[in-house]
């Protein structure tokens, strides 16, 4: 089953009042591997990818902390509790392995909900597994 996808500029032009806003992030990962020869994406925990609202396929910006690259893909689901974060493809030439990054994911929200959502946040150790709220 097929279905439709939305032109985010048709969407804004019928109703002004949309915003993208941050829907999930993952807070100061630390790469663990980078592989230039994959096809692209970057491959996550999938128990960090459900926590901070990240389906698979889905596309992120990976921003290096310690570089201030910042670059736009899609994420992958790695094995779960495996604390793998991978920059996979022409991006493992940009961020590598040891670099710490945040990696985000937006949504439209329209007004109202802008106004009163909460984005999902996953604050990480430096083993890449989930810290307590």
């Amino acid at each position: 089953m097929r279905t439709a996808v939305l032109n985010p500029r048709l969407v804004l032009m019928s109703n002004p009042k949309m915003r993208y806003m941050m829907k999930g992030k993952i807070h100061r990962a630390r790469v663990s591997d980078a592989n230039v020869e994959y096809e692209g994406s970057i491959a996550i925990d999938s128990v960090l990818m459900e926590g901070a609202d990240i389906l698979p396929w889905e596309k992120v910006d990976v921003l290096s902390v310690d570089s201030g690259t910042r670059l736009s893909t899609y994420a992958i689901p790695a094995e779960p509790n495996s604390g793998v974060v991978c920059v996979n493809g022409a991006a493992a030439k940009l961020i590598g392995k040891g670099e710490k990054v945040i990696i985000v994911s937006y949504a439209m929200y329209d007004e109202a909900d802008a106004q009163s959502y909460t984005p999902s946040v996953v604050k990480v150790d430096d083993f890449n597994q989930a810290l307590s709220a």
